[in-house]
């Protein structure tokens, strides 16, 4: 995830990031351009059709239609948002469910070597979780000795869940742990497979094809459509209008597809491996 100033406007005017949208749509803006001087020419020098009240009634189309789009756009980034924010929220909540286990289990457990073992074991499932929401090869140190049980699982964070619940129901057996802090610790032990279970909705789970496909269409043929309605009113003006109103509706659209899905390695999705260190580092505090 970029880190910036919000405060900082001139650097958000004058400056082109690796994940600003104007990069990634110069080649397609050159070609909007040029089909709008090919349109403005064919109309004002060749057809001559400046006089034609039916091609200027186009622009009354486009007003309409411009309300209809920048519903479906608002709608759009919206619906995209939401999934970006409910993957913070629960890695917000893997945050806290890690402190808090963590400041239990310091308190309830005696022998060091349990300590040792959650110590390492929590932190570990934020570090896998991050690399399994990836889909990235997970080659965690956990995996290379005894600790974890030797079942080869697909799904590291159910491993790593399924060791750590194995443990402390361990420890109950043994009487290392009470009935009653057996069921204090319950809940955050549980939810760790909770918060997986969201994020892989979220990722899993993209918006419908036929949505997104519509709307790409929809921005397609109304800026293919401009230059014939304003080239009377621009002139060859129109050119850079066209370009301008292309790359606002479709920078909206690319933004939307970017922050979807926030477990990525773009520039706007969560910044997981920097919580997965704050977790590792509050843990490795609060568990000795």
């Amino acid at each position: 995830m970029l880190s910036y100033n919000p405060k900082a406007w001139f650097s958000f005017i004058f400056q082109f990031h690796k994940g600003d949208t104007f990069r990634k749509l110069i080649p397609l803006m050159i070609g909007i351009g040029l089909y709008s001087a090919l349109v403005a020419y064919l109309e004002l020098e060749y057809w001559q059709l400046s006089d034609s009240s039916h091609v200027k009634n186009i622009t009354v189309t486009h007003t309409m239609l411009g309300f209809v789009i920048s519903l479906l756009l608002v709608f759009r980034t919206n619906t995209a948002y939401d999934r970006w924010w409910e993957g913070r929220r629960m890695w917000g909540a893997l945050v806290n469910n890690s402190r808090n286990l963590s400041i239990k289990l310091a308190v309830m457990l005696k022998d060091k070597d349990d300590k040792a073992l959650f110590r390492r074991l929590i932190p570990a499932y934020a570090s896998v979780l991050n690399l399994h929401l990836k889909n990235v090869d997970i080659s965690h140190e956990l995996f290379d000795d005894a600790t974890l049980s030797p079942d080869h699982y697909k799904h590291k964070p159910n491993q790593i869940a399924k060791t750590m619940i194995a443990k402390i129901n361990e420890l109950y057996t043994t009487g290392a742990l009470t009935g009653d802090q057996l069921i204090i610790i319950n809940s955050e032990i549980q939810s760790f497979t909770d918060i997986c279970g969201v994020c892989e909705r979220i990722k899993n789970t993209p918006i419908p094809y036929s949505y997104s496909a519509f709307i790409k269409k929809f921005i397609f043929f109304y800026v293919m459509t401009l230059p014939f309605g304003y080239v009377f009113q621009l002139g060859y003006y129109v050119i850079p209008v066209v370009m301008f109103v292309f790359y606002v509706l479709a920078s909206l659209e690319l933004i939307a597809e970017e922050i979807e899905d926030p477990f990525g390695t773009d520039v706007n999705d969560l910044p997981l491996e920097k919580i997965a260190d704050n977790i590792k580092k509050n843990v490795e505090e609060l568990i000795y």
